[in-house]
């Protein structure tokens, strides 16, 4: 390739990338406008504000609506989207959940020297959003913060999946294939609902070296003040030195988190004296 195209090229990078930044800082300065805005605002009002020329923001409303971050309102005015709620609360619970569960996460991983981490689920994944580690661990998969797994390979993935019906583990199921991992991995559906009925029927889940070999993990649920299981606390260990008894320890760590969330058990739930 001859000089002369090759900066050509790298100039048509930069130009594309510099469009690219700039559309989003458009979009930010809708956003910031309607966000000043008590009803719904007109066009001419917001190319004003932002400074627009009125077809520019007018096409960058309407890829806007078309992803729900704005709603058309009447008379072909604009306001703010549900999609930005939804983003909200998801940032705001996922906010909290860390900011409850960190000192308990810390207790927890002293008594027991082994990894506490916490996940929540995203789609067919679990996402781990916060950890407690330490060197000893000695696994050879780190569950850094913001790493995924699939949920039926994982004990708070199988939490996630108890408490949905039969028709979307069936879904879940269809989109995934239930690829495994390790020899242990559940890849059959009747062994996956066989293992969700036994979460449901004891109230927490584990992994048996299905996502890793060497490795097992208890899973508890963390509640929000409706109820609502919106994260999972798991301790991870080398299968040969997990104890039975941290279980308890870890439901009641889980329970401790679901209450620093407002959640209220019920006088007959394990713990809820605590």
């Amino acid at each position: 390739m001859s000089t002369s195209k090759t900066v050509k090229n790298v100039r048509s990078t930069g130009e594309v990338a510099k469009t690219a930044i700039q559309v989003v800082e458009r979009m930010m300065n809708l956003l910031d406008a309607l966000a000043e805005q008590e009803e719904s605002s007109s066009l001419k009002n917001l190319a004003e504000q932002t400074g627009l020329h009125p077809s520019t923001a007018h096409r960058i409303l309407n890829d806007m609506v078309a992803c729900r971050l704005v709603e058309r309102g009447d008379g072909g005015t604009y306001r703010l989207g549900l999609k930005l709620l939804e983003l909200g609360n998801l940032v705001k619970a996922r906010l909290s959940v860390r900011e409850a569960a960190q000192a308990p996460m810390r207790t927890l991983h002293k008594l027991t020297g082994e990894t506490i981490n916490l996940s929540v689920r995203q789609g067919d994944e679990i996402v781990y959003i916060d950890r407690a580690y330490s060197e000893r661990s000695g696994m050879q998969v780190v569950r850094a913060i913001g790493g995924r797994a699939p949920l039926h390979l994982t004990s708070v993935g199988k939490l996630f999946l108890s408490s949905d019906d039969a028709n979307q583990v069936r879904a879940y199921v269809t989109r995934t294939g239930l690829s495994g991992h390790t020899r242990n991995s559940i890849t059959d559906a009747a062994k996956l609902e066989a293992a969700l009925n036994q979460v449901r029927k004891e109230g927490n889940a584990r992994d048996d070296e299905e996502l890793e070999l060497g490795v097992s993990c208890f899973a508890a649920a963390i509640l929000d003040d409706t109820g609502k299981l919106v994260a999972g606390l798991s301790l991870s260990s080398p299968t040969d030195r997990m104890q039975a008894d941290w279980l308890k320890a870890l439901q009641d760590t889980a329970l401790q988190i679901s209450k620093g969330l407002g959640y209220k058990p019920k006088t007959t739930e394990p713990g809820s004296a605590a």
